[in-house]
């Protein structure tokens, strides 16, 4: 397995700037954040190290080489949209800058983009897998064409009021796994395993590692920590930020020995991302960085 980080903490630094910081980290890989050039509302949303809209065989090029002098590959081009947002002018510029990655992620030889599937809100699961009916199987062709994998993160992007009851991401459970899995029986379209996600929804985040092992493209080190008694005190119904909050590895509630061991029980080789979202290490880029040295230093552990 090769250990690396999401770009998206990294914001104000330049592509060459983030290389360079993997490098000397000792980090072998790196999801490349490529939001479009606009201001994101979301929280670690809107960095782009990448602009993949206008990349050219000249400047992909120059960063394959870059990569490669420091010994660093690029793991996945990473965009997270709601692409079954119930805006249809919101969803089409979402999805026309899903097809911009996936040409990108071509281009540069990566052949991985990283992304959510998307949920309306107000919709059932029932309701929305018939959206994905009717979104996803263009995309996932296009896919295939251009020889690139998708990994969907099974985050619920479930967080605040406005995203109440749904989420904007189907791709939560192992039983919506199946059920799109059905729909879209793709080689190309698969998951990116974060364990966090399963955590705060009190479901069992190593027994899936075995039953989707061929499906698992990429993977994600974040950790989640539960208070019981905010928990206690708002109940599962809230917005789970009443009662949880992400942290780096080793500092919440995943057990990453056992988490290791099953993705080495699966013969997983690929690529590990450190994810960092938490909100101890927000005042600067300098307490960003810190925390990727500690997430680095404690996974170290366990993958080498």
């Amino acid at each position: 397995m090769k250990l690396g980080l999401i770009t998206s903490i990294c914001e104000g630094m330049t592509f060459e700037e983030v290389v360079d910081f993997a490098a000397e980290n000792g980090l072998e890989c790196l999801e490349v954040a490529c939001w479009p050039k606009e201001k994101a509302a979301r929280r670690y949303a809107g960095v782009s190290h990448i602009d993949v809209a206008n990349l050219t065989e000249e400047t992909a090029k120059e960063m394959n080489e870059l990569c490669k002098r420091k010994g660093v590959e690029i793991s996945a081009l990473a965009y997270y949209p709601n692409t079954m947002d119930p805006d249809e002018k919101k969803r089409e510029g979402y999805i026309n800058h899903l097809y911009h990655l996936i040409d990108a992620s071509a281009m540069l030889g990566v052949n991985m983009i990283t992304t959510f599937v998307g949920r309306d809100p107000k919709k059932s699961v029932a309701e929305n897998l018939e959206l994905v009916k009717e979104i996803w199987p263009p995309i996932v062709a296009y896919a295939e064409k251009k020889g690139v994998k998708i990994a969907i993160e099974n985050c619920p992007m479930l967080f605040t009021d406005d995203e109440w009851p749904g989420g904007q991401n189907l791709m939560t459970t192992p039983a919506n796994w199946r059920k799109i899995f059905e729909i879209l029986d793709s080689p190309n379209f698969g998951i990116n395993y974060d364990p966090s996600h399963f955590v705060w929804q009190q479901i069992d985040y190593i027994r899936p590692l075995y039953e989707f092992r061929d499906k698992i493209f990429h993977v994600h080190y974040k950790d989640i920590k539960v208070y019981p008694d905010k928990l206690a005190d708002v109940g599962i119904m809230a917005t789970p930020l009443q009662y949880m909050s992400p942290k780096l590895p080793g500092l919440g509630d995943v057990d990453w020995g056992k988490y290791v061991s099953a993705l080495t029980d699966i013969g997983y080789d690929g690529y590990t991302c450190i994810e960092v979202e938490d909100k101890a290490f927000e005042k600067d880029l300098e307490d960003a960085k810190r925390a990727i040295r500690l997430s680095i230093r404690y996974l170290r552990n366990f993958v080498n």
